[in-house]
């Protein structure tokens, strides 16, 4: 028997929760588990996020349970304690930046408004080219016998 340690999603629609859980790899995703040794919830940004029992998790690898990337990566952060604080700094950063963003928009957007009530008053004269003017005979014949008829 194949044993996987993999995630096996509940919740609600639209608002996921993990379980990770060990069990046969040929089961359903959130088919009948052998044991939950951890879960995983997106949705919040505290330290309570990840909850792994590394040990649970080690017993179950040296049985020769594979474990999938996604529960690899989880393990990684959740041994890090550091990991929620730059989190939260990248957060931070990434909200300042889209303000600056937002403003620097803004301050665009009024500028060109004001440039353009400046640039009116000032008007370029332009020369127009001297044209010569060609004045045709008018043929005197072809009236002459329009008025015979």
């Amino acid at each position: 028997m194949m044993v996987r340690i993999r995630l096996s999603r509940g919740g609600a629609r639209k608002r996921p929760y993990y379980h990770i859980v060990v069990m046969d790899q040929r089961d359903r995703r959130d088919g009948r588990s052998l044991e939950r040794i951890g879960s995983y919830d997106p949705a919040l940004e505290t330290q309570d996020r990840i909850k792994i029992d590394i040990e649970r998790l080690d017993y179950w690898v040296s049985k020769g349970a594979q474990i999938s990337e996604r529960v690899k990566y989880l393990k990684k952060y959740s041994l890090d304690p550091e990991n929620v604080k730059t989190r939260q700094k990248v957060k931070a950063l990434q909200l300042e930046k889209a303000k600056q963003k937002r403003l620097s928009k803004k301050q665009a957007e009024a500028a060109p408004v004001e440039e353009t009530v400046e640039a009116a008053p000032v008007e370029e004269t332009v020369e127009a080219a001297p044209v010569e003017e060609t004045v045709e005979a008018a043929p005197v014949e072809a009236s002459e016998e329009n008025t015979e008829k």
